[in-house]
């Protein structure tokens, strides 16, 4: 008798694990959620005509605030010409602030849901971004998520809008860190990992200093100059 119940229990185990794996026929297999860097690759890699904000809203679908976040945010840590945050920081405040909202899905102007890049310079910017978001996402795992349902998007949709406002403004070398913690705060969002969340914290805590110390020393040096002229 013992060994048929041992026998039965080790058929269920078995049968259980085929059933994770998707290995008894009409079982559906249970698969993880694709992450963000394979989400980017796949409308990369199937891209043949312009790629629009919209279609990548649209692809990223229920999920698509904190993915957003990544994807705007990585955009203002492209090597671009100067002056191009104050452009490219509007979206990164948009989407933040109807996180702040509650919204349940991303909005965009249909001007900005309209703004499409070329496949190649789509991919170009992915070929840059992907392989660093790759490198992030080795290390990030659901761990210690602090928030209850919805209040991580409201919390960090905070942080973002007014790390998003100093994005835009014209401070010199004063939003890549501010970029760099708005796209680890998204990303950790996304896969609700509490201490990626604290290094995002920890480098918006930095990037304000370092903006500090930035206005501080212009305002001393433009203080000096008006001096010296008058």
């Amino acid at each position: 008798m013992a060994t048929q119940i041992g026998g039965t229990r080790r058929r269920m185990r078995a049968e259980a694990t085929d059933y994770e794996h998707g290995s008894i026929d009409g079982a559906p297999m249970r698969r993880r959620p694709r992450r963000l860097s394979e989400v980017f690759a796949a409308i990369a890699r199937d891209a043949d005509g312009p790629v629009t904000i919209g279609h990548i809203r649209d692809v990223l679908g229920n999920r698509s605030f904190a993915p957003l976040l990544v994807l705007f945010a990585a955009f203002n840590l492209l090597p671009l010409p100067p002056g191009t945050s104050a452009i490219l920081g509007l979206p990164l405040i948009i989407v933040s602030a109807q996180m702040v909202y509650g919204t349940k899905q991303a909005w965009l102007p249909a001007a900005l849901s309209n703004r499409s890049l070329s496949p190649e310079r789509f991919r170009f910017a992915m070929e840059w971004i992907i392989p660093r978001l790759v490198r992030i996402e080795r290390f990030v795992r659901p761990r210690y998520w602090p928030f209850w349902r919805k209040q991580g998007d409201r919390v960090i949709g905070c942080i973002a809008l007014v790390l998003a406002i100093v994005v835009t403004l014209p401070i010199p070398l004063g939003n890549w860190l501010p970029a760099f913690a708005t796209a680890l705060l998204g990303l950790a969002l996304s896969e609700r990992d509490g201490l990626l969340l604290a290094v995002g914290g920890a480098v918006c805590i930095i990037s304000m200093i370092v903006i500090a110390a930035v206005v501080g020393v212009a305002g001393v040096a433009t203080n000096a100059a008006l001096g010296w002229l008058f």
